[in-house]
């Protein structure tokens, strides 16, 4: 483009000259036509008149007029031909800064592929398509080249792919075969309960386990469509490690469907807007602010909990993103809210006060103020929680972001008025999360959270508060960090990780209670699942055994991680509790999807 706007301004360029001369020349033989048809010697040249003569004035006075009118027409032509040369000339220059600018963007923007920027989304598997890029891979959230443009009939394009009206249709997903050995009972299935990794001279810790499963598959859907204007996408995702009952692995194994994904976004220009059960966005991302799932960073673990330390969540959120450039995007978001004092997915739960358990409801009861892990559609909870996050993406290599979070917890206790007491309290927290290419194909991440009653976000490993004697609400400081190097290179993607988790004691004395005279959480005589610190070192590899744009990808994958458990109080001679896992996984991706790992 750029050599054929040279070579049109050059040719412009050097018919300016042609055309003066062409001007001059049809001047020259103005002056050697004949003024007036009617003149007897039309064909003679016209002899010169003496000096003086007044036949010769009137006959030249008339003539020199003539051609006068006409030089002056041709300069004219020759100005306005000029001025049109100079403004073509300017609209080329313009042109080709344009041209400059936008393949500077295009240099800039490809590789990292941020959320605004109209890119694949869900770009097929290819041959050239490294490990890394099944499930590491970020996904834009503008629809794919195919998805808003008439099909390509090419080889290259998935077969998984349907058109209904200007909406598209890609089915999303994978099949996955996992095993798992535990050298202790240490989880529910195939995921890893790390709050409880068992103490003591008791079955859970004597005896190893070993499983298969497929409850890991996923089967989904992405609709991509043009709405007045607007880019609206439709993600549906599902898997199958609902609650099962208790009998399902004796014969029949039918495992129970699970909502994971399920919401609506609308992005027009810099602004857009989610609703819907989507990954939170207090969530680390790997690129820009995206619900996709190849633009976030839950680890490469085969482990369904994932890392230990990292802060996520699947919930339902109202999210409002702007994009002021393809650098830089701020969100604020309202996610669902919960009052969360412990329980979930094997995390110790707070003591109450002997005199408040009937009123708060105890531990676990169904008409429970706040969640023990079995209350939650129960919980009165009185205002969503308000993320915040500020991403930057300077190029490719390198992705930072910075949020903040705030949640409000309220109760009511039946003293000391006659109609109560409403109790309240405000907790926050704040993250830092980096990612960055030290060098092709190796990437070093860290992600790190803090809070003061925001112990539900870190998987439910630590409560949100505990409740005093007298009602009042103090949130229980936690905090955690997963950190670690991501490294790809041609078929194969290996990576490592460190996550860690420290839970702040928080308690008072109770002179309600003779038998349990401290409550709260990290109290001497506490029970050994409210924790004080756990740890989980991770390594791990991804293998792609064979891929095909029109008929999908086959990997094999592995993962070794280490566990430690220190509570605040352990009662008997073991101090801490370990566990090793290993875990195998061979998975199908489906073709035009967006495969991640997790």
């Amino acid at each position: 483009m750029r050599v054929f706007a040279s070579m049109l301004l050059s040719v412009s360029l050097a018919a300016v000259p042609v055309l003066a001369n062409d001007a001059k020349d049809a001047a020259k033989e103005e002056l050697s036509v004949p003024v007036s048809s009617k003149s007897a010697v039309a064909d003679k040249p016209r002899e010169r008149a003496p000096l003086g003569a007044s036949e010769n004035k009137e006959t030249a006075a008339p003539e020199n007029a003539i051609i006068e009118s006409e030089l002056q027409d041709l300069r004219s032509l020759v100005r306005s031909q000029m001025q049109e040369l100079e403004s073509q000339r300017a609209a080329l220059k313009a042109q080709q800064l344009r041209m400059e600018t936008l393949e500077e963007k295009l240099h800039t923007t490809a590789p990292s592929e941020p959320a605004n920027a109209p890119v694949a989304a869900t770009a097929a598997i290819s041959a050239e398509m490294p490990a890394a890029a099944i499930g590491a891979a970020p996904r834009t959230i503008s629809a794919t080249a195919a998805a808003m443009s008439p099909q390509d009939k090419s080889d290259d394009v998935s077969p998984l792919q349907l058109r209904i009206g200007s909406a598209y249709i890609i089915p999303v997903g994978f099949l996955d075969f996992t095993s798992v050995f535990r050298s202790h009972t240490g989880g529910s299935g195939i995921g890893t309960n790390f709050a409880s990794i068992p103490y003591g001279n008791v079955f859970q810790n004597n005896l190893s386990e070993f499983r298969f499963s497929m409850q890991n598959s996923r089967i989904g859907f992405r609709v991509d469509a043009k709405v007045m204007g607007a880019h609206v996408i439709g993600y549906m995702e599902s898997d199958f490690l609902g609650n099962n009952p208790g009998n399902v692995a004796v014969s029949s194994n039918s495992n129970t469907l699970r909502s994971r994904l399920y919401w609506v976004d609308v992005q027009k220009d810099k602004w857009e807007i989610l609703g819907g059960q989507t990954w939170s966005l207090i969530t680390p991302g790997r690129t820009g602010i995206s619900p996709l799932p190849g633009n976030l960073f839950f680890t490469q673990n085969i482990d369904v909990n994932y890392q230990l330390g990292l802060v996520w969540g699947r919930i339902p959120e109202l999210r409002f993103v702007l994009h002021p450039t393809n650098k830089v995007a701020f969100a604020v978001a309202l996610d669902s809210p919960e009052q969360y004092v412990g329980g979930s997915a094997g995390g110790g739960t707070i003591t109450l006060p002997a005199g408040l358990v009937s009123s708060l409801g105890a531990i676990g009861a169904g008409n429970a103020q706040l969640n023990s892990g079995s209350t939650t559609l129960n919980v009165p909870n009185v205002a969503p929680d308000i993320i915040a996050k500020l991403a930057f993406d300077p190029s490719s290599k390198l992705h930072v972001e910075v949020g903040g979070l705030e949640r409000q917890f309220k109760i009511w206790i039946p003293s000391p008025s006659p109609e109560g007491t409403r109790l309240g309290k405000t907790g926050a927290g704040a993250f830092v999360n980096l990612n960055f290419q030290l060098f092709p194909g190796f990437r070093l991440l860290t992600n790190n959270f803090w809070s003061d009653g925001g112990g539900r976000y870190i998987f439910g490993q630590a409560p949100d508060l505990i409740v005093r004697p007298d009602g009042s609400i103090s949130p229980i400081k936690s905090g955690s960090t997963v950190s670690g190097f991501e490294f790809t290179h041609k078929n194969s993607f290996l990576y490592a990780y460190y996550g860690g988790l420290y839970v702040q004691r928080n308690f008072v004395p109770d002179p309600s209670s003779s038998t349990v005279p401290i409550v709260g959480y990290g109290y001497t005589g506490a029970p050994n699942g409210q924790n004080r610190a756990i740890q989980e070192e991770t390594i791990g590899f991804n293998q792609t055994l064979w891929r095909d744009a029109k008929y999908g990808a086959l990997n094999f994958m592995g993962q070794y991680s280490y566990l430690s458990r220190n509570p605040w109080f352990v009662g008997t001679s073991f101090k801490d509790a370990h566990l090793n896992m290993f875990f195998l996984n061979l998975r199908y991706t489906l073709p035009g999807s967006a495969p991640t790992i997790k």
